[in-house]
């Protein structure tokens, strides 16, 4: 694995993430709405919804109904709406309007699981927090770089296995890695920076 972070870094040194966002709020709200939908997806929907509601304020201000109708073309847009609406107010009223820095105060919102937290305490805090999603699951049990029997333990692999110096990006080289190089279906190995170090016996040519 330390041999594959390093290539990683030569390839792609500053890795970003996908979904568009103009604070820590929005990405909140956008690493939320993702669940069971496509960073696409959701930019699409928050482009015009973050032009009018970018603050827990602002979002409170424009209501369930009016957010409702900026995403209505994610999936599960009701409840998701619903949890964005109660974060927004536990956000103002106990936070200050302020984005929390702990997993802990991140994942006591609603609608905000360890996933969603570790991706703001990465992407917004610089915290060396690995976002383990669907990606990072298949890869890292099919490579063997960072094997678990859930996300949990797929988190701490990571954690075990990449040097210090490189945890801070390892889980947006993986995601990208596996959104678009070791992909479900048909992985494009030949493309893969760390074909010699995957275990995968079923490469494609």
């Amino acid at each position: 694995m330390p041999g594959g972070t390093d290539r990683g870094k030569r390839s792609e040194p500053e890795p970003k993430g996908e979904l568009e966002h103009v604070n820590a709020f929005t990405l909140l709200v956008a690493v939320a709405l993702s669940a069971q939908a496509t960073d696409k997806g959701v930019n699409r929907a928050t482009r015009t919804l973050f032009a009018v509601a970018d603050t827990p304020e602002a979002m409170m201000a424009l209501g369930e109904e009016g957010l409702v109708e900026h995403i209505r073309t994610i999936g599960l847009f009701r409840n998701k709406a619903k949890n964005v609406m109660r974060l927004s107010r536990i956000l103002v009223e106990e936070y200050g309007g302020q984005i929390p820095s702990s997993r802990a105060a991140l994942q006591s919102l609603p609608g905000v699981g360890r996933k969603t937290a570790n991706v703001v305490l990465n992407m917004w805090w610089g915290h060396p927090a690995q976002a383990v999603d669907t990606h990072i699951f298949r890869l890292g049990n099919r490579t063997g770089i960072c094997p678990g029997k859930d996300v949990v333990a797929v988190e701490r692999a990571i954690e075990d296995n990449v040097p210090v110096e490189f945890q801070r990006h390892a889980h947006h080289w993986l995601i990208l890695h596996g959104r678009y190089i070791c992909t479900s279906r048909k992985p494009r190995c030949a493309d893969c920076l760390i074909r010699d170090l995957c275990r995968y016996e079923e490469k494609t040519a």
